[in-house]
């Protein structure tokens, strides 16, 4: 059970939480151009994940709307606010009313758990300071440490203890930096369930960094994927993972399966079914992208129970192997001229047919995607 009902909503600082829009910014190192004409915006109370390869220029747009990067081209307002453009206003990262966190911890050695919470609530006296700080460490289950030193804390603790500080002045827009890509898997997915129900109740917008599809899907109301300082699409978890607008976007949330074939009749025939590319022309060839989950495997032996129409194509096992919560198999599958292409199938739960068994595949058409080849 989260322990997030007792947080208020609004800012200790008075300041409501604003809108961050960030207008045709563009940024170089040298000769290297990091972020290339990139616009997007963060709603209050919303969680946009800046979602990429290094190198893309997502943390160089965090640094930006933090302060730590002077903005070279474009702007950049919070609310009303202008708190940057090119060659003129620029308000100091400490003046904006924004709370960072990054992949290091980064906490004050030599002051304890609640010193370094309390640290950035200068504001507020000493009393309400002190409970504030102690409300964030029991929301983020560290209340127990609070008198306690960085040291002495795991890395788990110390990024908890980090988020609290951040989140304690309660900041007008939150930004994180690749936050938990230092912890283990396990604590890594309870810690950022604890982040997101605190983000959301506090109201902020936030802009997160991630190189992690599944973090940025679990995290995200809107996603801006880049690519060489570009953003290639923006929208939510759902439109770029079910309505991926080129090859780069659908590879980049997962392996795929590939084939490339010709346009016929506004499909593609691939080894384990056909494909529909509605927006190719006929006779072009066509890249052919399907999900190992998009693959719908069944024994062969349940296919006597079925209407003969609704039967799909025979794939051999190669291997099968159980992931936890998902199967992953391998399959050789026929092509038209009879010569087996290696496919990889994802069946939810425990689907473990034995090597050289032959089941039957069908396609499900949401999960395949065409584009010129």
């Amino acid at each position: 059970m989260h322990r997030l009902l007792d947080i208020p909503l609004g800012s200790s600082t008075g300041m409501p939480a604003s809108r961050l829009s960030l207008q045709r910014v563009r940024h170089a190192y040298a000769e290297h151009l990091a972020v290339d004409d990139v616009s997007l915006e963060v709603m209050p109370g919303e969680v946009v994940c800046l979602l990429g390869p290094s190198g893309c220029g997502k943390t160089t747009l965090l640094r930006i709307a933090a302060g730590l990067e002077r903005l070279q081209h474009g702007e950049l307002r919070l609310g009303e606010e202008m708190l940057d453009e090119a060659e003129g206003h620029h308000v100091p990262p400490e003046k904006r009313g924004v709370g960072l966190a990054f992949q290091e911890a980064a906490l004050f050695p030599h002051l304890s758990v609640l010193e370094n919470v309390a640290f950035g609530l200068d504001n507020l006296p000493p009393s309400r300071r002190r409970a504030r700080a102690m409300q964030w460490l029991e929301q983020l289950g560290m209340a127990a440490r609070a008198d306690t030193y960085p040291h002495m804390l795991s890395g788990g603790q110390q990024q908890r203890v980090a988020l609290a500080r951040a989140l304690a002045p309660e900041p007008r827009l939150m930004l994180l930096d690749e936050p938990f890509s230092s912890l283990d898997a396990r604590l890594r997915e309870q810690i950022r369930d604890d982040t997101l129900h605190a983000l959301k109740r506090v109201g902020a917008g936030t802009l997160l960094v991630t190189h992690d599809p599944e973090e940025a899907m679990f995290m995200a109301d809107r996603i801006a994927l880049m690519r060489e300082g570009r953003v290639v699409q923006w929208g939510t978890p759902y439109q770029l993972y079910c309505q991926p607008q080129t090859p780069f976007v659908v590879t980049f949330f997962g392996a795929v399966n590939e084939w490339v074939g010709e346009v016929r009749e506004a499909k593609v025939m691939t080894p384990a079914g056909v494909v529909a590319a509605p927006a190719l022309a006929e006779g072009s060839r066509a890249r052919v992208m399907v999900r190992p989950e998009a693959l719908r495997v069944t024994h062969d032996g349940a296919l006597m129970e079925r209407p003969v129409g609704d039967v799909g194509i025979f794939a051999r096992v190669v291997m099968a192997k159980l992931l936890g919560r998902s199967s992953l198999l391998h399959l050789a599958v026929p092509d038209e001229k009879g010569q087996e292409v290696h496919w990889h199938a994802q069946v939810p739960g425990v689907f473990l047919p034995r090597a050289g068994q032959s089941v039957a595949l069908q396609l499900e058409p949401s999960q395949c995607f065409a584009f010129p080849a």
